[in-house]
């Protein structure tokens, strides 16, 4: 059996992701375990390992977590980024969001353009394929957020809604996320080059 361990403690979203694609794209890696030293990158890796198909189990160690993956190499038919394939569907559009408020000039009223905004994103109809928040926008996901219940709606709508786990550690938010996939920066540039069309509000 192949088994390969990365340390990855110390590296930012999303080296270590990149580093465990990088080795399960040279083939017959059947175990794969990763060290890293903060919750966001344990989840992000596990949810990759995951989506390449492999089984998966955490370990924390001494403030470190050990994320390991497994696999039967013979029956494994697994593709990267499944859920980021193209459909068809014309026109789909990436909406993203890195702030929790919406333009400049006063800041109460910022906020409520854009609860106002993600409100009304559903009139997109089936055109609105994925919401990105990073940075400020992971907070709309908390509880409190006066966004909350329409980021509930929409993900109930079936709108992949991506949140950035880096974003969520650095806030301090990472466990107080109430809505949408944590993910990594690489999900999100995926999401961007698959998207027909890309909406930021910054």
């Amino acid at each position: 059996m192949s088994e390969q361990l990365l340390d990855c403690r110390g590296q930012a979203c999303p080296g270590p992701v990149l580093r465990a694609k990088e080795v399960i794209d040279r083939g017959n890696v059947a175990k794969l375990s990763i060290l890293v030293d903060n919750p966001a990158a344990k989840e992000n890796v596990g949810r990759f390992l995951s989506r390449m198909g492999y089984e998966i189990g955490f370990l924390e160690e001494g403030g470190d977590f050990k994320v390991t993956g497994t696999r039967d190499l013979s029956t494994c038919d697994c593709r990267i980024m499944e859920e980021f394939k193209k459909e068809d569907v014309e026109n789909r559009i990436a909406v993203i969001v890195g702030t929790d408020r919406m333009g400049k000039g006063d800041d109460t009223l910022g906020q409520k353009l854009l609860k106002s905004f993600i409100g009304t994103l559903k009139e997109m109809g089936p055109e609105l394929w994925r919401l990105v928040l990073l940075n400020g926008g992971v907070k709309l996901t908390v509880e409190g957020s006066e966004c909350l219940a329409e980021l509930q709606s929409l993900q109930k709508a079936g709108i992949s809604i991506l949140v950035c786990g880096t974003c969520l550690g650095h806030f301090g938010l990472l466990e107080k996320k109430q809505v949408g996939e944590t993910t990594n920066m690489l999900d999100i540039v995926t999401a961007m080059q698959t998207a027909d069309k890309v909406v930021s509000i910054m």
